[in-house]
């Protein structure tokens, strides 16, 4: 049958503990205040998706276990490791002196084109993703090495942030992996 969709013991999916085990992909991301629980777990999913290390939740995100961040990430919050910080300026810092390359997701003065950025295979990068409604905190944005923006043609120029990380990751990982 032509187009026949896979069945799900046809796509070779690898266990919770052998996502830990694997290559480091040299990818995490940085949630900066994100007050709904259903996009962190949807982040946390796409952040599974495409391999990123780990998730770092900062501010007013909540934490797992919780039933909404659970129904939204279908268990991807196991898989990944992840820390919570009270200040993301902390991890940001702490990302640096790692060897990170600290990138905020934003609409900002000088921000490149998704399409437009360059990856260096071999290198760090902490993606930082903001609040719905205020985005990436300026403190934040100011200290990033680069400052990323999704173009968008559209009346709105926003979109979900959970949204917003699975373009980026899959923009992220197809350079890395010259997809």
């Amino acid at each position: 049958m032509k187009n026949r969709k896979l069945a799900n013991d046809e796509l070779f999916r690898i266990t919770a503990i052998e996502y830990k085990d694997r290559v480091k992909s040299g990818i995490v991301v940085v949630l900066d205040n994100i007050r709904s629980s259903h996009n962190i777990g949807a982040a946390f999913r796409s952040a599974d998706a495409f391999g990123v290390d780990k998730v770092y939740l900062c501010g007013i995100c909540a934490v797992p276990p919780k039933a909404e961040i659970h129904k939204a990430a279908l268990g991807a919050e196991f898989s990944l490791d992840w820390s919570y910080y009270p200040e993301t300026m902390e991890v940001v810092e702490e990302l640096r002196k790692s060897g990170y390359t600290i990138v905020s997701i934003e609409q900002a003065v000088d921000s490149v084109e998704l399409g437009k950025i360059n990856i260096s295979s071999g290198q760090k990068y902490a993606l930082i993703f903001g609040n719905e409604v205020k985005g990436v905190q300026q403190e934040v944005v100011s200290t990033s090495d680069y400052v990323w923006e999704i173009p968008q043609f559209g009346t709105k120029h926003s979109l979900n942030v959970s949204v917003s990380a699975g373009i980026v990751l899959w923009e992220v990982v197809k350079r890395l992996k010259g997809l």
